[in-house]
């Protein structure tokens, strides 16, 4: 039998074509939001990863929609969203307290603010765990489909992708300040707003670190409310978690999810409305991958093409 010849990693072509990848990111990074040490980082993993062995170059090739969708988060940086649409702040919290509001001796409040008012040590431990969840658990379990499901692997990655393309859309047209800001600042907007850690700095606080603080600094918009993308990603892990027959794991991803919902309103940084909103997003986002997978057309064309190369 013969073998197949094996992968050549270093053809003049490839190096070349990753260089000017590379070369290009960084430029643009520099000119639209100024250079940071996290974009060296960034091309020293993708080109590491991508000429170490033949099994890390699929899964940095896998994980590009990954690094795709963290590029054009940044980017966002250089165009606000509030210089494009009115920015919704006194309108989706009165809203929010009408359809939720919790009556007190002191009248009607929002949930967040009747969480502000009755904090627990618990609750701002657990909040904390919760949301240091949302990045992580998705892409652990990224890593997990690659070494067990590609076909999976590479639905879950474009359901991530779709859904936070969506969320993105909806920012831009539907502009929206978090709870913490009318706790601050009230119902003005100051654009430019710096991001903020809000009820999560209990947890820091607790703990005598800085974690959220730093994660919270480098935040692309605050205006950024409407939908929760914290809230959608639990609900894509769940899903493929399910679709994959994974038991027990997807009795831990229901946990993490419910986590994280609960924790995003108890922190102030989101209304319950962005919560479901989050999860309206995630349903339309994994709804249109797996028809366009199924169905024959442009979509499963290169979703076939794309698995072909990871596969």
């Amino acid at each position: 039998m013969l073998k197949s010849a094996p992968a050549v990693f270093f053809a003049p072509r490839t190096v070349v074509i990753t260089t000017l990848i590379s070369a290009f990111y960084l430029l643009l990074s520099t000119w639209l939001v100024g250079f940071k040490p996290d974009q060296l980082v960034l091309i020293l993993i993708f080109n590491g990863l991508y000429y170490l062995s033949g099994i890390t170059r699929k899964l940095i090739t896998g994980f590009s929609i990954f690094i795709v969708y963290w590029i054009i988060y940044d980017y966002m940086k250089a165009f606000p969203n509030y210089a494009f649409n009115n920015v919704h702040i006194g309108e989706l919290y009165n809203t929010e307290k009408e359809l939720f509001g919790i009556n007190t001796p002191a009248g009607v409040v929002t949930p967040n603010e009747f969480f502000l008012q009755h904090p627990t040590t618990a609750g701002d431990f657990l909040s904390g765990l919760f949301y240091l969840c949302w990045v992580p658990v998705p892409l652990l379990f990224a890593t997990f489909l690659f070494f067990r499901n590609r076909a999976l692997f590479l639905r879950f990655l474009l359901a991530f992708f779709v859904v936070n393309m969506l969320g993105f859309v909806v920012y831009y047209i539907y502009p929206a300040a978090p709870p913490w800001y009318v706790q601050e600042h009230g119902f003005d907007l100051i654009a430019g707003t710096p991001g903020n850690t809000a009820g999560l700095k209990r947890f820091d606080d607790l703990l005598g670190v800085t974690i959220f603080q730093s994660l919270y600094a480098k935040g692309s918009n605050v205006f950024a409310a409407m939908p929760s993308l914290h809230s959608s990603y639990p609900v894509i892990v769940l899903f493929y978690g399910i679709k994959g027959r994974y038991r027990y794991g997807s009795i831990v991803f229901a946990v993490i999810m419910g986590g994280i919902w609960w924790a995003a309103v108890y922190t102030s940084h989101h209304y319950i409305l962005d919560v479901l909103a989050g999860i309206c997003c995630a349903g339309i986002g994994i709804f249109l991958v797996e028809r366009g997978v199924s169905r024959p057309g442009w979509f499963s064309r290169f979703y076939n093409s794309y698995l072909y190369k990871i596969g």
